[in-house]
C-alpha cells in the first residue's frame, strides 16, 4: 500500500500550494463584502463564507487600502475606452499593481460599431474583454477590475471613491467602497453632446456603446415588422420606415452608408411589401465630414446621394416622440432616431477640482500631468492641455486616446523602474520627451463598397487622398489589423465573408 501513501502525500502538497497560490485575504476586497445568504435558500448544501480578517459592515466598507513599501506600487485607471485599454495593455505587471475602475468590462472597438447595428458584424466582434487586453489583472494578486462607478476623487489623500453598477429593479444595492492609489490615471471618455436640445436623450438612441448598437438594431427591425402589419396607415407605414441621423461626421456618415446598403441589399428582398417605403435623412448644421479634403466630402455627397441617403442641412432645434423641429420651422417625422454630433465633457469630469482645459475638459501639461497635485494623470477625450502649454486641446479621436495611452504606459514603466512608483515618489524623476500627437489620417465608409483615406496631418496640409474601392480595402485592411486580438480579428474577418455569401441576418433577437 505504498502507492496508497505517496498519492495521500500528494494530495496534501497540491491543497497547500494551492492554497498558498490564492490572492493574499488581506487584499482581497471580496472577503470584505457583506456575505448574500439569499441563494441558500435553494442549496441543502451548506455555503461556507469565505473568511477574513475582520468582519466589515456594510457602510464602513473601506476597500483597498494603501501599498507598503515593500509593496508594487498600485496604479488606478478609471474608465476602459480606448485611452485606458492602451495604458493598461502597455504598463508592466512586474512594477505595478493594476487596478481598472468602469461600468462595464470590455473596451469597444468604435470604427467598427455601426457595421453591428444591420448585421454585418456581431456584437461579440467588436467587444474586447479587459481581462484579455491585460491578463494581469485576471491572475496577479494585487491586480483587480471593478464594475463599478468613480464618485469622487481625493487627490490628496490618493483616494478615489466608487460606487457599484447594479442594473435591474430585483437587485443588490450598489454599495460604495474607496481605493488608495500610488498612481491614478483618469481616463473616463466622454459623452454625446446634446447641446441643450430639449427631448434629445428621451427619444435619440446615440452610437458610442455596443447596447447602443443594439438597441438601435431592434428599434429597426420591429419598424419593419410593424409597417407590415394590416391596417397601419400609408402616413403611418412612412413614419415608422423613416430613419434620421442627426450629424454628419464619421459616425454620421458610416452608419448612414451601412444601413443604406442593408436597405439595398437585404431590406427589399425580405421586406418586398415595404421596400419603397424605407427612407434615410441625414441632417447636419455644416458640411458632412467637415475635417475631410473637400474633393473627398464631395464624393462622398454624390455616393451617399445615390445610394438614397437624403441630405438635409439644419439645426435640430427640438425633438419629440415621432418627430423632429428644425430651425427653418419644418417637422421631419422618424420611427428611428440616432444622435452623432460630437462629445461633450462627462459631468463627473466638471464636478472635479482640478485645473480644466479648454472646453471643460481636465487639464494637463506636456507630460499629461494634471498641474498642482501629485500623481494623478488623464488621457483621452476628458483630457486637454492646460492654457499655460500654449497647446491647443486635441480633437477627440481614437488615435489621440490610443496615442496617448501608450506614451504614458511608457512613461509610468519608467517612472516605476526608476524606484518613483509609490506616492509621492516622483519629483525629483526626469520624465523625459513630452508626448507629441501626429494625426496619421482619416477614414471613413460611405457604403457600396466606398470608402473615403485621407492621409493629411492637417487640414490645410497636403496629402494623399483617396476615394473608391481601394479606399474600401484599405479601410478594411487598417482596421482588422486594429482589433486588439487575434480573435476578434478572426470575428471580423468572417463575418464580412458571411455577409458577403450569405447577406445580413434579420432576426430580432
Amino acid at each position: 500500500m505504498a502507492w496508497l501513501r505517496n498519492l495521500s502525500k500528494f494530495a496534501t502538497m497540491k491543497r497547500a500550494s494551492s492554497s498558498s497560490s490564492q490572492r493574499p485575504k488581506n487584499t482581497d476586497p471580496f472577503c470584505l463584502l457583506p456575505s448574500f445568504t439569499f441563494f441558500s435558500n435553494f442549496s441543502t448544501n451548506t455555503i461556507e463564507e469565505k473568511p477574513c480578517v475582520k468582519p466589515v459592515e456594510y457602510n464602513n466598507y473601506s476597500g483597498l487600502q494603501p501599498t507598503r513599501p515593500h509593496e508594487k506600487p498600485r496604479v488606478v485607471v478609471l474608465g476602459s475606452g480606448w485611452a485606458g485599454c492602451r495604458l493598461m495593455k502597455g504598463l508592466d505587471p512586474r512594477v505595478y499593481d493594476i487596478v481598472c475602475v468602469s461600468p462595464r468590462n470590455h473596451m469597444v472597438f468604435t470604427p467598427l460599431l455601426a457595421s453591428t447595428c444591420v448585421g454585418t458584424l456581431e456584437f461579440r466582434s467588436v467587444a474586447e474583454p479587459i481581462g484579455r487586453i491585460q491578463p494581469a489583472i485576471s491572475r496577479e494578486p494585487g491586480s483587480y477590475f471593478f464594475l463599478a462607478n468613480c464618485t469622487q476623487i481625493d487627490a490628496h489623500n490618493h483616494m478615489v471613491h466608487c460606487e457599484t453598477v447594479t442594473e435591474g429593479v430585483e437587485t443588490i444595492a450598489p454599495w460604495k467602497f474607496t481605493i488608495s492609489y500610488d498612481k491614478l490615471v483618469i481616463a473616463l471618455g466622454s459623452q454625446p453632446s446634446t447641446f441643450g436640445i430639449q427631448g434629445v436623450k428621451e427619444h435619440a438612441i446615440f452610437l458610442r456603446e455596443v447596447h447602443h448598437a443594439q438597441e438601435i438594431r431592434r428599434k429597426l427591425l420591429l419598424n419593419l415588422m410593424l409597417s407590415d402589419v394590416p391596417g397601419i396607415s400609408e402616413e403611418e407605414k412612412q413614419r415608422l420606415l423613416h430613419c434620421v441621423v442627426v450629424g454628419g461626421g464619421p459616425t454620421g456618415v458610416e452608419f448612414s452608408g451601412e444601413l443604406s446598403d442593408f436597405i439595398t441589399k437585404d431590406v427589399r428582398q425580405r421586406y418586398v411589401h415595404v421596400k419603397d417605403y424605407i427612407r434615410v435623412t441625414l441632417i447636419e448644421a455644416n458640411e458632412i465630414l467637415s475635417s475631410f479634403d473637400d474633393r473627398l466630402r464631395r464624393y462622398a455627397t454624390k455616393q451617399l446621394t445615390k445610394s438614397g441617403v437624403r441630405l438635409v442641412r439644419g439645426i435640430v432645434k427640438d425633438v419629440k416622440p415621432q418627430k423632429i423641429s428644425l430651425n427653418d420651422g419644418s417637422e421631419v417625422p422618424y420611427g428611428l432616431l440616432v444622435w452623432s454630433t460630437g462629445v461633450g465633457p462627462l459631468p463627473m469630469i466638471q464636478s472635479l477640482d482640478l485645473p480644466k482645459a479648454p472646453g471643460g475638459r481636465i487639464g494637463v501639461d506636456e507630460w499629461l500631468r494634471v498641474p498642482s497635485v501629485q500623481d494623478v494623470f488623464s488621457i483621452g477625450d476628458c483630457s486637454g492641455f492646460v492654457e499655460s502649454t500654449g497647446r491647443q486641446t486635441l480633437p477627440a479621436l481614437a488615435q489621440v486616446a490610443e496615442r496617448q495611452g501608450k506614451y504614458l504606459a511608457a512613461l509610468l514603466n519608467k517612472i516605476g523602474k526608476a524606484g518613483a512608483g509609490h506616492a509621492n515618489s516622483a519629483k525629483e524623476i526626469e520624465f523625459g520627451d513630452p508626448f507629441v500627437y501626429r494625426h496619421l489620417g482619416s477614414m471613413a465608409t460611405i457604403g457600396r463598397y466606398k470608402a473615403l483615406v485621407d492621409l493629411r496631418q492637417t487640414k490645410e496640409a497636403k496629402g494623399l487622398a483617396l476615394a473608391g474601392f481601394l479606399s474600401f480595402f484599405i479601410w478594411r485592411s487598417a482596421y482588422i489589423t486594429r482589433v486588439i486580438s487575434w480573435r476578434n480579428r478572426f470575428y471580423v474577418f468572417v463575418n464580412w465573408i458571411t455577409t458577403v455569401v450569405f447577406g445580413r441576418d434579420i432576426s430580432r433577437l
